[in-house]
């Protein structure tokens, strides 16, 4: 039994749970099978608890909303929960250090007896600070199961005083309860602040937002807020500034609250609402590219460019932000090229510019000629650091924009046309690749969501298992074409001893084996069709635009139509946002 064991102690949970050792020639099964009526029992448990969560469940959106920008008429709640104290390291070790570029963080956060015993840091022994490190992380591997409960229960207890708020006599739940310990900021993509120390958060650098008729939050002992407001038209219940960027940081509810449902909705409503007058406006920029005012024409060109290619506006970043990336209005000629062509009527246009969270941007498209004589006018006489549109920026654009269509902002377009591409997408593939087969529909689906992901330059690195989880699942493909073949071979014969014959038990066997060939046909399609999507998806975040983007209406309706139940593409996560849209679409929903 040893070499079990030892073979046990390298495989993950799920496929311990899964797989059967064999020793000695026997079985060992690493998991009792559950009885028929322990599944059963298991299945209407999972279904009673679904039923309490929906009985309990707030349907705001059948209440009728408040007026005047107002968003709620009572907020109570315990505060941010902040990170433990800096903890002093044992006698053996002097040094608080995990990289050299926490020397700032540790000067800060030691005692100064600490401090007096670091003179020169080239001295320093990190050998014994990682080794405590690792002994730390197996130590939490290896808890017992009843350590982890406590350590479970302790949690929990933080989340049930700290995790949630009452809103308007509701109990809801909170997003980002606890303020982020301090540490190295990291940052997305190749941020020129990446390693740069993200100082400690103390409660006299917050602002708590409550109801004046609430129980203020009670500071941390020795402390006080830097200030209690009772401003019912914001949603965040506390705020702070960090260091590294100077952007406001804020607490705010779940999303599946109330005051984030109702926003996606007015969100997607506005979108929507685009549809309606998007032919005029394009038509508006049409003819502003031919315009005799040069802020019109770069006006014109930048609005082309957001609706066609759904890029962000830019002009977007927090006061004291030094990244070096730009939006459609902060372009600079650095950052396109001009492809002259043969034929006029295919002129090319080349990005290259690092967007939203340092994700570099690369495309090169085909514009109309009016737009390509615009940018070459544009371009005159200016260097490469030099604005593209020096004559506009986000807020004339918005401007602009909301005088054509109230609510209306460059943002608007990049939700319209995610939502559109989506609801068309799904239309095409549905009327060219329509199947029976489940696996078949989401792989439409997971196209179309694909095309809005490529539209929105929603990159992702390959995952680091991606070719061991390919080479798994081919592996698994081959061994169900071997059991396949033999499946077709057994039912051969059968069908040969059944000839002429008025068997029962023959024909019953014929029967078997057609359909352990039919499970077999469609336990394979299913893997190719999971082949094919991984590798579709394997540089494409399909997530982002699900979360942001995409009108959940047109998913529900699709899942209705189809007859595909929605948790094969919203998982709960979702599933809770999005209640709101679950309950209200119909099949028959139209973006």
């Amino acid at each position: 039994m040893q070499t079990v064991f030892t073979k046990c102690a390298a495989m993950t949970p799920f496929s311990l749970s899964k797989v059967i050792k064999e020793e000695g020639g026997h079985s060992v099964s690493t998991k009792k099978k559950k009885t028929k009526e322990e599944i059963e029992a298991a299945r209407a448990l999972k279904i009673k608890k679904k039923e309490e969560e929906e009985k309990q469940r707030w349907r705001w959106w059948e209440e009728e909303k408040y007026e005047d920008g107002i968003k709620w008429k009572f907020l109570e709640h315990k505060g941010p929960y902040f990170p433990p104290e800096y903890q002093p390291l044992p006698d053996d070790l002097c040094l608080f250090l995990v990289l050299m570029d926490y020397a700032c963080f540790s000067a800060q956060e030691m005692t100064l007896e600490e401090r007096q015993l670091i003179m020169d840091l080239n001295k320093c022994d990190f050998g014994e600070l990682n080794a405590m490190h690792k002994q730390k992380v197996e130590a939490r591997k290896n808890l017992s199961k009843e350590e982890k409960l406590v350590n479970k229960e302790a949690n929990q207890k933080i989340v049930d005083e700290y995790g949630y708020c009452v809103l308007d006599h509701h109990r809801e739940r909170i997003g980002n309860f606890k303020i982020e310990p301090p540490g190295l900021f990291r940052g997305r993509g190749d941020h020129p602040k990446q390693g740069m120390l993200k100082k400690r958060i103390q409660p006299e650098d917050v602002i708590i937002n409550c109801s004046k008729d609430s129980r203020i939050p009670e500071p941390p002992a020795g402390h006080r807020w830097k200030e209690v407001r009772h401003d019912n038209t914001v949603t965040w219940l506390a705020s702070w500034t960090e260091n590294v960027q100077g952007s406001c940081k804020y607490v705010m509810l779940n999303a599946n609250s109330k005051l984030k449902g109702e926003k996606d909705w007015e969100k997607y409503e506005v979108a929507r609402k685009l549809k309606t007058c998007v032919d005029a406006i394009r038509a508006q920029y049409q003819e502003d590219l031919k315009s005799k005012q040069m802020g019109t024409r770069q006006r014109a060109v930048a609005l082309y460019f957001i609706d066609k290619l759904a890029l962000r506006a830019g002009n977007e970043k927090e006061e004291g932000e030094t990244a070096d990336t730009v939006g459609c209005c902060s372009l600079r000629v650095e950052h396109i090229t001009l492809h002259d062509t043969l034929d006029e009527q295919k002129c090319v246009v080349e990005f290259d510019f690092l967007g939203k969270d340092c994700i570099r941007y690369y495309n090169k498209v085909p514009v109309i000629k009016r737009v390509f004589k615009n940018l070459k006018l544009f371009m005159e006489n200016k260097q490469e650091g030099d604005d593209l549109f020096d004559r506009l920026n986000t807020q004339m654009l918005n401007k602009h924009l909301s005088s054509l269509m109230p609510g209306l902002t460059a943002k608007v377009f990049r939700t319209y046309n995610a939502s559109i591409t989506l609801q068309q997408q799904l239309k095409e593939l549905r009327n060219s690749e329509l199947k029976d087969n489940v696996a078949e529909k989401l792989l439409s689906y997971n196209r179309a969501n694909r095309a809005v992901a490529i539209l929105c330059n929603h990159q992702r690195a390959p995952p680091k298992a991606f070719e061991q989880s390919m080479a798994n699942l081919q592996a698994k493909i081959d061994s169900r074409k071997e059991q396949l073949d033999l499946a077709k071979k057994e039912l051969k014969q059968a069908k040969k001893e059944a000839k002429g014959s008025s068997d029962n038990k023959l024909l019953i066997v014929v029967e078997k084996k057609k359909k352990a060939v039919q499970r077999c046909e469609e336990q394979l399609l299913k893997m190719e069709v999971q082949a094919t999507d991984r590798e579709e998806n394997k540089q494409i975040a399909l997530s982002t635009s699900k979360l942001n983007y995409l009108d959940p209406r047109i998913s529900v309706a699709w899942c209705k139509n189809m007859e595909v139940q929605l948790d094969k593409i919203y998982n709960k996560t979702l599933r809770d946002k999005f209640a709101w849209a679950i309950d209200m679409t119909e099949h028959d929903f139209v973006f």
